[in-house]
């Protein structure tokens, strides 16, 4: 399962990037030479190590909105007003432009499923805008149940970029996601580049795991990840961690001191 459409990202030498503020302080940033040689790339590190910044940067790059959505809600106002802080610094190969696409963005889907709403009150907006997304409101459904409607029926073949898709998906859900992935992927025709926390995503089979750990870029195994040994460990041992977690109370609470 190779990678049919991006090849990889790199800083663009030519843009102007200050180093000292924010995304240009991120360490991997200033080197940043990424391939994407297989069907499936994940992105995991800690929160706040720049994944997601990564990955808002090339769904710009690749012509998606920075809010989420496919190319054609480029234009719609909805989600985030700024522009991406780091794709103008960066360059992004592109061995042949897919034929479709999407950028899921967990934190904003609440904000598409209105846009879908708004158009479907729109007089002028021909068609009806549920069609690619389950046939009704996502609002109508649970989180999670409209997150896996937007996978089921929106997803195909193409390039499909996903920042912490499994948020509102339970276990058996993110089973459910990966059965679409890899029936897709099999084809030949669909890439797939997800920043994630989920041990159970990353097990995708032929896929590479990249971390974004210790300012820099670098190719893991499952095994290897937190993800993985902290969600092991604790499953196979909780007293293990629970003898660390647990904090008496006056030690937690400075409030709880008494007064003399």
């Amino acid at each position: 399962m190779s990678a049919p459409y991006i090849s990889y990202v790199k800083r663009n030498l030519d843009a102007p990037l200050d180093v000292s503020t924010f995304p240009g302080n991120l360490g991997f940033v200033s080197e940043l030479q990424l391939e994407f040689d297989d069907a499936v790339t994940f992105f995991v590190g800690e929160n706040g190590s720049g994944k997601s910044t990564l990955l808002e940067a090339i769904a710009v790059l690749a012509g998606f909105p920075m809010s989420g959505g496919g190319t054609n809600e480029v234009e719609s106002s909805h989600g985030l007003p700024e522009n991406s802080l780091l794709a103008d610094a960066l360059r992004l190969a592109v061995k042949r432009r897919p034929k479709d696409g999407y950028f899921f963005r967990a934190e904003l889907h609440a904000h598409f499923a209105s846009l879908l709403d708004q158009r479907r009150s729109d007089p002028d907006f021909l068609g009806d805008p549920y069609t690619r997304y389950g046939g009704r409101s996502l609002h109508t459904m649970s989180h999670g149940e409209a997150f896996l409607s937007v996978m089921q029926n929106r997803f195909s073949e193409g390039l499909f970029i996903l920042d912490e898709p499994e948020s509102a998906l339970s276990p058996q859900r993110q089973l459910t996601l990966l059965a679409i992935m890899y029936d897709l992927c099999r084809t030949g025709k669909t890439q797939f580049i997800i920043a994630t926390h989920s041990p159970i995503l990353l097990t995708f089979p032929e896929s590479r795991i990249v971390s974004f750990d210790d300012g820099k870029l670098e190719t893991v195994q499952l095994k290897d990840t937190s993800h993985f040994q902290i969600t092991r460990g604790i499953l196979t041992s909780p007293e293990s961690y629970w003898k660390h977690l647990r904090v008496p109370l006056d030690d937690e609470d400075p409030s709880n001191d008494k007064i003399e």
